[in-house]
């Protein structure tokens, strides 16, 4: 029996699968025992067991007191305080805010982990630049900060990083350099007020950009000239504040700004700012009753939409003449005016101008008394609108066009009514008379057209 057993066991030993079994059994069985040896080992270093104490702050603290320390840990004090300083402007501002306001709906500033990344990363660079006296660096690091908070919950960010790049690029605080930046941030700050409607401190930083970009070449960030794009802006601003004043009617102040934002829009060399600044100057001049004036910049405005083949804007400006022309009693030139305009738009399938120039022409045929012409156009006017299935514009254009016919039936009956007159004092001088309805025998009592049978 026993060597049986051992020859059973001998072959079943044999078998590769089970001793590779067994190897892999082994192998395992040796290496827990070096494991255990290595902890049981005099060499154990037990501090590779117990977690630094900075990383526990990764989880103990929050984000903002993490970056915080980081900043003070790595010598950046300035950067610190500037952070800190802005976080707490965004708890003053959340604390201000009304109920239901998006400073309330936004998450806090000190809970963003991208955004506290960002302005920590931007200004340790520029702490770090000015440090060395590098200012330039120092002006693009916060232009960069302020271009990267531009989306409209994030502008108070953007406006406090153009600040500091303006003030720091002037001669003073910043040693001269970095003009080219703080130039550049001025813009943004100007664009930003824009938005924002504060035109007062928009305008501001609009024209001293203006001024520090007078006889230098900046480009922005983008590779655009600097100065142009101070004057387009600042040509945005003048009409903006001219607008507000024509309100009140206070022309010649409005009539001031606009005349500097015509400047500016030719400053900027822009074809199409400028035609559009001639044009509101001319609109200007037409509210103050100065029409000859205000054709005159009206025809400037033709030429150069002409020249950039504005279809639309040139009918605009067509009707608008033709406005002027009416005020000053010469109807004839008015009507040439919005033919003009009517003919180009509908070379160019402008409805809407068709439309209005279509109306214009018809009230003014109604009012010279030209009934027949003036229901043509306010035909065609009715047609337009209908096409546009303009409900509003269609029920005009049919109130005028029924008024024109009704004058034209009456006008036609009076015709008629005349021609019939005269017809018969033309038979009774040529002693042609014709039947009267007065001795017609159907008209007499029947007992005498008896007598008379």
């Amino acid at each position: 029996m026993n060597a049986a057993a051992a020859a059973a066991a001998q072959k079943h030993t044999s078998s590769p699968l089970l001793q590779e079994t067994v190897d892999g059994n082994k192998k395992l069985k040796k290496s827990i025992r070096m494991k255990q040896a290595d902890h049981t080992g005099p060499t154990l270093d037990k501090s590779a067991q117990i977690i630094p104490k900075p990383d526990i702050s990764l989880f103990r603290n929050s984000l903002k007191q993490n970056i915080c320390v980081e900043m003070l840990r790595e010598g950046y004090h300035r950067s610190f305080s500037e952070l800190l300083s802005l976080l707490h402007s965004d708890q003053g501002r959340r604390a201000m805010a009304e109920p239901g306001s998006a400073s309330l709906t936004q998450i806090p500033l000190e809970e963003q982990r991208d955004k506290l990344e960002r302005i920590q990363l931007h200004l340790k660079k520029a702490e770090e630049a000015g440090r060395s006296g590098s200012w330039s660096v120092v002006c693009e690091q916060r232009l960069s900060l302020g271009h990267f908070f531009s989306v409209p919950e994030d502008l108070w960010l953007g406006l406090h990083f153009y600040h500091s790049c303006a003030d720091k690029g002037r001669g003073g605080g910043g040693g001269g350099g970095g003009m080219g930046a703080a130039t550049e941030a001025r813009a943004c700050m100007a664009e930003v007020y824009l938005q924002q409607g504060a035109l007062e401190e928009a305008r501001q930083q609009a024209e001293l950009c203006v001024q520090q970009a007078e006889d230098v070449s900046w480009l922005d960030s983008s590779g655009r000239p600097l100065r142009l794009r101070a004057c387009q802006t600042l040509w945005r601003i003048y009409s903006q504040l001219a607008d507000t004043l024509l309100v009140t009617e206070d022309f010649r102040e409005a009539l001031t700004l606009l005349q500097k934002g015509l400047h500016m829009a030719k400053e900027a060399e822009d074809k199409q700012i400028e035609g559009e600044a001639a044009y509101q100057l001319g609109l200007a001049y037409q509210r103050a009753d100065d029409h000859n004036t205000a054709k005159q910049l009206f025809t400037i405005c033709m030429q150069i939409r002409g020249t950039l083949q504005d279809a639309e804007g040139l009918a605009t400006v067509c009707m608008t003449m033709a406005k002027s022309s009416e005020s000053e009693g010469n109807v004839d030139e008015s009507v040439q005016y919005l033919e003009k305009a009517a003919d180009i738009s509908q070379s160019n399938d402008l409805q809407h101008q068709l439309a209005v120039a279509c109306i214009h022409l018809g009230t003014i045929y109604y009012n010279r008394n030209q009934y027949e012409r003036a229901c043509e156009y306010f035909q065609q006017g009715f047609d337009v609108a209908c096409k546009m299935e303009d409900l509003a514009l269609t029920h005009q254009t049919q109130v005028f066009l029924a008024s024109a016919r009704g004058h034209t039936l009456i006008r036609k009956y009076m015709a008629d009514m005349e021609s019939a007159t005269s017809l018969q004092q033309l038979q009774a001088r040529t002693g042609v008379l014709g039947p009267d309805p007065a001795h017609s025998t159907d008209s007499l009592p029947c007992s005498t057209a008896v007598d008379r049978a």
